[in-house]
């Protein structure tokens, strides 16, 4: 439906424009001037408006409590808002026409934009250190919308074989149903990409730190590559916020799942997409025609083109108000607000998970019902040596076990946590475990999950913040049930 819109602010106005979200955005038919990007009017300071004249911070720290909001310019609340609306007043049925016509900046409708999510979206591209982000109801959808933002039917994407089971399935058996051919290469062997790649591929697509296998991917390597080729590189950051920057390894695109640590309190579901704003997408227009030839349903209107003014936006523009305008998927504003409660905390907690972690998994290598342990921290040769490259201040709070008696051991000692949760979830600040094969992966036949890191005898665990003493205490008397 033409008129609906995004949300985007102007560069030279944005405090966080080396590293931070973006608000709001008009989209005129043709190339737009200057005087075309018109003012808000009534709402020309909202609250997040009172940010810009912050600092541009780049820790972290700072990062997730004060990037893109200051405090509401009405009733001086500090904390953000909860837009729970579905639309937005015009002032006047001129206002309402210009909004339409993509001519001014403005709230239409909460499928589009709210300005709830748009603090929360600011906030993680500030952190991720991207020029915009935009925020969907899952990170499923996340996956989903930066893969098919660039892909028609007939276009190809080459991914890592290291991968969540739901990942895996989307891409091995749900984007075939669109024509979308997803090739998959190990990531051990970074020239694999290159091999795999032909005039129809799109994009590589990878995880930091991936579920099960845990070995860092090689972000600079591939990125390397994929530059070389004109080729962008997307990375799921889920299990390694604070302690990677994808994008500062030369990936173009990132995304989260906020339901596991951003959230962190497994009390809501979510995903971002973050543009890193540093691929140059009219470089190789043929290789990208969604966003360097017309869009007819945006009146002919160049992506590349259109919004340049704006800055280097085009790709999470086009997201925004195509995918997310037909496809839905919007994230809640409710769930935003808890996804802010928990980014205030997340350095803190991602330091806590961390050292948990890998007390935990040298414990669990000396464990005599062990027979193997799969973290980071005790990782040798190449894998170690991404590991110390690409994580700063931790290696993640995700680790695998196998117990000795295989699969049935698994499932005695999953029964016997006391403390531990058994859930699907990953990154709550409670401890959780879980037996992937017989669960998140088992929709993956046997090749596929040996392919993805899952054995029968693997056991997943999510480290939480408890105390130390307590996660290692359900540990040990639960392994001892498992192995009696």
């Amino acid at each position: 439906m033409p008129g609906r819109h995004a949300k985007v602010l102007p560069r030279a106005e944005n405090p966080f424009a080396t590293g931070g979200g973006v608000a709001d955005f008009a989209l005129p038919r043709r190339k737009p001037r200057p005087e075309q990007i018109a003012p808000r009017g009534l709402d020309a300071k909202r609250g997040w408006e009172n940010a810009m004249s912050a600092p541009n911070w780049t820790n972290p720290e700072t990062l997730v409590l004060h990037a893109g909001w200051r405090a509401d310019p009405t009733s001086g609340s500090v904390a953000v808002p909860i837009h729970q609306t579905t639309s937005f007043q015009f002032q006047d049925t001129g206002h309402a026409a210009r909004l339409f016509a993509l001519s001014e900046l403005g709230n239409i409708y909460t499928r589009i934009m709210n300005p709830t999510v748009d603090v929360l979206e600011k906030r993680v591209a500030a952190l991720e250190g991207g020029v915009a982000a935009l925020a969907m109801g899952s990170g499923q959808a996340a996956t989903t919308f930066a893969v098919m933002n660039l892909c028609e039917a007939g276009d190809n994407i080459v991914s890592s074989t290291d991968l969540y089971g739901g990942t895996w399935n989307l891409f091995a058996h749900t984007l075939k149903q669109f024509g979308i051919e997803v090739r998959f290469v190990d990531p051990a062997d970074p020239e694999g990409f290159a091999r795999a790649t032909d005039a129809r591929t799109r994009a590589y697509y990878a995880e930091t730190l991936p579920n099960p296998k845990l070995q860092v991917f090689p972000i600079a390597e591939v990125a390397a590559i994929g530059r070389k080729l004109g080729i962008p590189l997307i990375m799921d950051n889920t299990a390694a916020p604070v302690i990677c920057r994808p994008l500062n390894h030369g990936a173009a695109i990132v995304m989260h799942s906020t339901t596991k640590w951003i959230g962190g309190h497994g009390t809501s579901i979510g995903g971002v997409v973050v543009d890193g704003g540093n691929f140059d997408w009219e470089a190789h227009g043929d290789r990208f025609p969604t966003l360097n030839k017309p869009d007819p349903s945006y009146h002919g209107a160049v992506w590349t083109q259109a919004v340049k003014p704006l800055g280097p936006i085009a790709y999470i523009i086009r997201m925004r108000t195509c995918l997310l305008r037909d496809l839905g998927a919007p994230m809640a504003p409710m769930n935003a607000f808890l996804f802010l409660q928990g980014m205030e905390t997340l350095p803190l907690r991602i330091e806590r998970h961390c050292a948990n972690a890998t007390r935990a998994a040298a414990f669990l290598a000396q464990h005599p019902a062990v027979t193997r342990v799969i973290h980071p921290s005790l990782m040798e040769g190449e894998s170690r040596r991404r590991a110390d490259a690409y994580l700063r201040g931790g290696h993640g709070s995700l680790m695998g076990i196998e117990l000795k008696g295989g699969k049935e051991a698994g499932q005695r000692f999953i029964e016997a946590l006391q403390m531990f949760y058994h859930v699907a979830n990953i990154g709550d600040a409670r401890s959780l475990a879980i037996h992937p094969a017989t669960t998140t992966h088992s929709q993956l036949d046997e090749s596929e999950q040996a392919a993805s890191g899952v054995t029968l005898g693997y056991v997943r665990l999510s480290i939480g913040i408890e105390h130390i003493d307590d996660i290692l205490a359900d540990l040990d008397q639960a392994l001892k049930a498992a192995q009696a």
